[in-house]
């Protein structure tokens, strides 16, 4: 017979309703009733969601950059130039993919900001909720991490804060040691965290001939992902050429192998050889980025053979967000 597992022991709750911080759904709610988030306070959050923006980075420099490193890569930064400037006392404001203990933001001991990308968020606008952390993080307290909450409705989005004429441009890590200046001295649970979160880092190139293009390597093969700004239709019916006419492809070895939906916009995928490193995708990449270009240009209907094809493509898709 099964042995029952023991029942978390419920506690008293150790701050009131309106003072809950908002968690990950899978840890222990903060009120302390010895539940999952999900089931306790993160139920009445999930009630208070937002309409869904399906494009929540839309008008910033770089949309397609904020799409990947949301969701493809592992380790990556880029420096951030807010509309108004910089507050007094912080040095720099830093977009970071992930952050020690999956905090939200970070205000640094100089002063300096970290804001994380890849945490879950309470709203349905990606947009306001990491524009209300980024405002926060500026006036926290030198050297403490700033929790997660739930932006107001009215609230600042990132299209605010943002200078959009600044550039866009991510430096992306093999690991997390831009966590810490010195990763040797680093606290005990950032240290414990930074050796998991590079343990299960997949390497991630950016191709530099191409825009908002991701190489990345696995086990049994390697891929390119690459995060495109054309409207969805359009740009699927030129996949659909180019794949009915033998030249979606990368080169020997390569092929495409459908695209998912993110955010609003539509990522390509390549099934790649396992020796095929990103210095080898630069060349066919741009020679695709032009072949699309011609395909993109034109007007006529799909043929039978294109329809059967994006048909294809189309039964691979999914949506990540």
């Amino acid at each position: 017979m099964a042995k029952k597992r023991p029942q978390a022991k419920a506690v008293k709750p150790q701050i009131s309703d309106g003072e809950i911080p908002v968690v990950g759904a899978r840890e222990p709610c903060p009120c302390g009733s010895g539940r999952r988030y999900k089931a306790c306070h993160g139920r009445a959050a999930s009630h208070a969601v937002t309409e869904l923006v399906q494009r929540p980075f839309e008008g910033l420099p770089g949309e397609c950059d904020w799409v990947a490193l949301r969701e493809l890569v592992p380790a990556a930064t880029v420096p951030l130039t807010l509309k108004d400037g910089l507050p007094e006392g912080v040095p720099s404001v830093t977009l970071a993919t992930v952050l020690p203990m999956a905090w939200p933001a970070l205000r640094r001991e100089d002063g300096s900001v970290l804001l994380g990308l890849q945490n879950d968020t309470p709203s349905g606008d990606l947009s306001r909720d990491l524009a209300d952390t980024l405002k926060r993080a500026l006036v926290a307290e030198p050297g403490s991490p700033v929790a997660a909450q739930r932006a107001e409705s009215d609230g600042p989005r990132l299209q605010d804060l943002l200078d959009p004429d600044a550039a866009f441009e991510p430096e992306v890590h093999s690991g997390f040691e831009f966590w810490v200046p010195d990763a040797e001295s680093a606290q005990s649970e950032v240290a414990a965290s930074l050796e998991r979160a590079n343990a299960a880092a997949i390497p991630t190139v950016r191709l530099t001939s191409v825009d908002s293009s991701y190489w990345c390597e696995t086990p049994e093969k390697n891929h390119l992902r690459w995060v495109m700004p054309h409207p969805e239709e359009k740009l699927l019916d030129a996949l659909a050429r180019l794949h009915a006419a033998g030249t979606s492809s990368l080169g020997e070895g390569t092929r495409l192998v459908g695209s998912f939906r993110a955010h609003g916009l539509t990522v390509p995928v390549w099934d790649l050889p396992a020796g095929m490193g990103a210095e080898e995708c630069e060349k066919p990449a741009a020679e695709f980025a032009e072949r699309l270009a011609g395909a993109l240009a034109v007007e006529e209907p799909l043929t039978a053979e294109e329809r059967r094809a994006r048909g294809g493509l189309t039964n691979r898709q999914v949506t990540l967000s």
